[in-house]
């Protein structure tokens, strides 16, 4: 009845989709030439072929999506002020509004059972790898991460991750998933323009009380204060993201089946329909859908975001 797919079921022909078989040809071609190994973030697959060998093929049409991240995975915001709403996850969600990742890569019916979100509200860099160890129990074709804004969105910027650290963790994160699921692909987004959102949500009255909840003080405290003082705080805030997306695309491009969005999400400028009208920061249902979107087009795009 075709070829089925890890869960039992019939595999769909999508495009870009390559067949088990010839991914493990691939492998046993690898070894032959010498080139199995481990690569210095501890991916336990081969290295990252010479320019005379043929790269790994991407599989633009995995079978099942695991996420891991913080509060914008988990749609918090998004259904109910400081609630969690993950049916409209960009990642995983139900939501036909969103047409998550999920639904987008394997259809309504599919996504419903064979993707799962392991993010949570509040959680950095740090709590990524138990994440990942969660989620690899699943044995997803595919994990999703988008974490960091929460490692910059701490009561002082002293108190901020630092980039060593951040690095650190995000390394552990990736190699907690190799050491179970060597072949699973990962798609990693940036971390949201934090200063844009201030600057959009600042010009909402509500918005501004809901942040004196606590979300985001590195950035979002004093929001109307424009003095020198805040001003160099808002700055090495920014200042930070950049460096963590840099991290994150050094890092990704060191692992083997690892895409980066090329600072997709990071550049994308949300606006008032996109910003949850509860707290102006985090993104609405419209916001979940454009991160969505630009998650497909790197994953299904022919070749990686550079």
């Amino acid at each position: 009845m075709g070829n089925q797919g890890p869960h039992g079921r019939s595999r769909r022909k999508r495009p870009g989709h390559r067949p088990r078989a010839a991914g493990v040809v691939a492998a046993a071609v690898a070894v032959v030439l010498g080139a199995a190994g481990c690569d210095s973030d501890g991916d336990t697959t081969a290295p990252r072929p010479s320019a005379t060998a043929h790269a790994p093929v991407w599989d633009r049409g995995p079978d099942s999506i695991a996420a891991v991240g913080d509060s914008i995975t988990r749609g918090f915001d998004a259904c109910n002020v400081l609630s969690d709403c993950p049916t409209v996850s960009w990642a995983t969600g139900s939501d036909a509004s969103v047409d998550s990742l999920a639904v987008r890569l394997l259809g309504r019916a599919d996504a419903a059972e064979h993707s799962w979100n392991y993010a949570v509200t509040g959680a950095r860099m740090a709590d990524v790898p138990a994440q990942m160890a969660r989620a690899a129990r699943r044995r997803p074709e595919l994990v999703t991460v988008m974490a960091g804004a929460n490692d910059a969105c701490r009561p002082s910027t002293k108190q901020m991750t630092p980039v060593v650290d951040f690095r650190s963790e995000f390394k552990d994160a990736l190699a907690t998933l190799r050491k179970k699921l060597p072949r699973t692909q990962v798609y990693v987004s940036s971390v949201p323009n934090l200063k844009r959102l201030w600057a959009q949500g600042r010009t909402s009255a509500l918005g501004k009380q809901i942040w004196k909840l606590g979300i985001c003080p590195s950035m979002l405290g004093d929001a109307d204060t424009l003095d020198p003082a805040a001003t160099l705080r808002r700055d090495t805030v920014e200042k930070r993201v950049e460096e963590y997306n840099k991290v994150l695309k050094e890092v990704c491009a060191r692992n083997t089946r690892c895409r980066f969005d090329g600072d997709a999400v990071h550049d994308y400028r949300f606006g008032p329909a996109q910003l949850s009208h509860w707290d102006w920061f985090h993104p609405s249902r419209d916001g979940q859908a454009r991160l969505a979107e630009i998650a497909y087009r790197t994953i299904t795009a022919k070749n990686p975001v550079t």
